[in-house]
């Protein structure tokens, strides 16, 4: 049996939003590992232990930039939200941003070493860095060259998207950006929603099922077929499946559409599209929190 240490149950708690206890309990269950007992969560507390999966706990800015027919979008993060609003970090950011638009470099290393005022872009940022006394790093980019149009969107900084789309109007790429920032779809279509994240989401709801056969089976209850049981593992996929791909969303401008059905009313159709959230997946550094943690159990345990 692993051990499950305070640290744990915090990274978790700060995961999820789940209590505690339910998820020193969870990880018990899933005999230490995170990403078995964030499921299990799921199972338990339903919509509740998904709240914060997405909460950003690194700090940066995503911008972007569009000339014609070519763009970029960018990710670069520092230490702490202060310095994300510092002017010259914004624009070693935006230059960039341009500079992946105009020299499309194959990585962050070429990237870092493309020529800004005399100097690599390196140079300048290693520069802000001695003047601010803050680390501060280029994470990710996309580079966009099309023969159609492009469009983007930034929310605070913080969430930034980038749309290829063909179509007279516009307004139209404008809305599609905003839309894919506030709804945030994983893949164009259903049938390009990665493999793994359907899986993940299989194994949720057959968790679920299993433990509603167990809650009817221990009150009494008739337990549902293994057929019907199917289909309601099914329906859960396919309820996933329109959550999380563009086409089959919601719009939010007009939910009475879906995206596929806008477009096809604007006669315009989207190529493809980037969406980054600043901090999406880095892991910062919680300050003693473990030591809160701890305390907090044996307090409990009283």
């Amino acid at each position: 049996m692993a051990a499950i240490t305070a640290a744990m149950v915090g990274e978790l708690r700060a995961k999820t939003d789940a209590p505690m206890m339910e998820c020193k309990k969870a990880l018990t269950e899933a005999e230490g590992d995170m990403g078995r007992a964030e499921e299990i969560l799921r199972v338990k507390l339903g919509t509740k232990a998904g709240k914060a999966a997405s909460r950003i706990t690194a700090e940066g800015v995503v911008t972007t930039y569009i000339n014609g027919n070519v763009g970029a979008l960018l990710e670069i993060n520092s230490e702490t939200d202060f310095v994300a609003k510092n002017d010259e970090f914004m624009a070693l950011a935006n230059n960039a941003a341009r500079l992946v638009a105009e020299h499309n470099p194959a990585d962050v290393a070429a990237l870092l070493a493309l020529p800004l005022d005399g100097k690599t872009l390196d140079d300048v940022r290693s520069a802000l860095i001695g003047k601010i006394g803050e680390n501060m790093s280029i994470r990710r980019f996309q580079r966009f060259e099309t023969t159609a149009k492009l469009a983007s969107y930034l929310h605070s900084g913080r969430i930034g998207v980038m749309v290829d789309f063909d179509g007279a109007d516009e307004q139209v790429g404008k809305d599609l950006a905003m839309h894919i920032a506030a709804m945030k779809p994983v893949s164009l279509s259903s049938d390009q929603v990665p493999a793994e994240l359907i899986e993940k989401e299989r194994s949720v709801a057959a968790l679920k099922a299993q433990e509603d056969a167990d809650k009817a089976v221990a009150e009494g209850k008739p337990v549902q077929s293994p057929e019907i049981l199917a289909k309601r593992l099914e329906g859960s996929i396919q309820k996933y499946l329109k959550e999380v791909s563009l086409l089959n969303q919601a719009f939010v401008k007009n939910d009475k559409q879906s995206i596929e059905q806008m477009l096809k009313e604007k006669n315009t159709t989207v190529k493809a599209f980037t969406m980054y959230v600043v901090g999406e997946g880095i892991e910062k550094k919680q300050d003693d929190f473990a030591a809160e943690v701890a305390a907090q159990m044996a307090a409990n345990k009283q």
